[in-house]
């Protein structure tokens, strides 16, 4: 019989969603430190970290009957979580949210709404890719990854980044589109290589 670590993403997450609290286990290990690693990079202090990586996993176990399984990737959405969560708690510590946090809130603005065209990943795949997206985000512009950076870990709208930089926000919505192309464009020429 093999142990939860050699299981797939995938049957971990439907071992957590049948509450095998060794599944969940198995996944927080699994998960953990790459998840740490951003939120503590958008948040900047370990204690505050520590606390959203297990506010994440708490979601995990009581919110996973609504992944589907049939067409979204777990990195993806474990990542999407964790953003989002941790985005979220930023702007309630500065006073920019005051939505009151209730489980329609949850799952309306964290809860990820992943795309189906997007692949699934394995953690072990997306670690295999790291360098090859690191290659291609550092080819980009310095303005083009400011403007990700402000978007992706900040959480700013289209809108907040367009206020920031003094910019209008169709200007902000087109750099952003010729961001994404050419990260894309980027990623692709890495992965031929």
């Amino acid at each position: 019989m093999s142990s939860e670590s050699e299981y797939k993403d995938r049957e971990l997450m439907q071992k957590v969603t049948a509450k095998d609290s060794k599944a969940l286990e198995a996944l927080y290990d699994r998960y953990s430190p790459i998840l740490f690693t951003l939120i503590q990079k958008i948040v900047g202090e370990k204690s505050k970290a520590e606390e959203i990586l297990a506010d994440v996993f708490v979601i995990i176990w009581k919110k996973n009957y609504l992944f589907d399984f049939d067409s979204i990737s777990i990195y993806v959405w474990l990542i999407t979580l964790a953003r989002n969560k941790t985005i979220d708690a930023v702007k309630r510590d500065k006073g920019e949210i005051m939505d009151e946090y209730t489980e329609e809130y949850e799952n309306k603005f964290i809860l990820p709404q992943i795309s189906q065209e997007i692949e699934p990943l394995e953690l072990s795949d997306a670690f295999d890719k790291r360098d090859k997206m690191y290659s291609a985000m550092h080819k980009l512009t310095e303005a083009q990854q400011y403007v990700l950076s402000l978007a992706y870990f900040d959480g700013f709208t289209e809108t907040e980044i367009a206020q920031k930089l003094n910019i209008p926000v169709p200007t902000i919505k087109t750099k952003i589109r010729i961001t994404l192309n050419s990260l894309s464009e980027n990623l692709a020429m890495e992965e031929d290589q």
